[in-house]
């Protein structure tokens, strides 16, 4: 599977996924993964970023609102519709192109910074990817980007529950399996049934890599990782959010900032 088919799957995805997010219901997104990636992104103020995947646009705001002067890209129409029709309800100077991040129309040294929330692990050419985001970047700029987390969400997983329904271990398996181009079918599970029920599940591709082939390919590219992150939840978000329990047992995401030297 190339780019353009797993961008046609998530253009299908696209209605029903921006919809039920916009609604709320992307609780591991909202409360936990965006949160711990928003602490862990450094200064943005004053910079011209580039967003990778973008989506519906809910993280590219975000990331505006920190005053950053930000381009986002998607191959999904769909998201890129919807995300620009917010930007003209809300301007915040967001320009959105709908392009695949395989292939950026994009001048060389561009950005100060590049983001990834969630986005590269749904792309299979990832050095390909990974070399065009550092070509557009600046010396001295950086990409930050998150994954389910290669160890804790490889293709075989299953919580393990007590009799109150807590989370106290996660099964895990297959995690040297090539799994490149399986097709998950799923929802937001904290959606209502009422709302659900009428919009077909999402089909996400997906493209396992070992934690190692991460960092190796990013090396490869040339960026030197900076930081890495793996977001827990307090008791205090879990009381509120009490599906994000799970997390307080294993990483679901992990974060990794990498950045291009200066060549001097």
């Amino acid at each position: 599977m190339d780019h353009l088919t797993a961008g046609e799957y998530w253009n299908g995805n696209a209605e029903a996924w921006t919809k039920l997010a916009r609604a709320g219901y992307d609780v591991f997104r909202d409360h936990l993964n965006t949160p711990a990636f928003l602490a862990m992104l450094p200064s943005v103020t004053g910079l011209k970023g580039l967003d990778l995947g973008c989506g519906e646009g809910h993280n590219t705001r975000l990331v505006a609102r920190l005053g950053a002067s930000m381009t986002a890209i998607d191959i999904a129409e769909v998201f890129i519709r919807h995300a620009r029709t917010e930007e003209n309800r809300a301007p915040l100077g967001i320009t959105y192109h709908h392009v695949s991040a395989v292939e950026l129309p994009l001048g060389d040294a561009e950005f100060d910074f590049a983001t990834a929330f969630m986005s590269l692990m749904d792309i299979p050419e990832t050095e390909r990817v990974l070399a065009e985001t550092f070509r557009v970047l600046k010396p001295g700029g950086f990409l930050q980007f998150s994954l389910l987390h290669p160890c804790f969400n490889p293709p075989h997983r299953h919580l393990c529950r007590d009799e109150d329904n807590l989370t106290t271990a996660i099964e895990v398996g297959d995690y040297f399996i090539d799994a490149r181009g399986r097709i998950d079918e799923w929802t937001f599970g904290v959606a209502p049934q009422s709302l659900r029920r009428p919009m077909p599940k999402f089909k996400t591709p997906r493209f396992h890599r070992p934690i190692s082939q991460w960092f190796n390919l990013l090396v490869a590219a040339g960026f030197q990782i900076e930081q890495v992150g793996e977001p827990s939840p307090t008791d205090e978000t879990v009381r509120a959010w009490p599906v994000l329990q799970e997390a307080q047992i294993a990483a679901n995401f992990l974060h990794v900032r990498g950045r291009k030297a200066v060549v001097r």
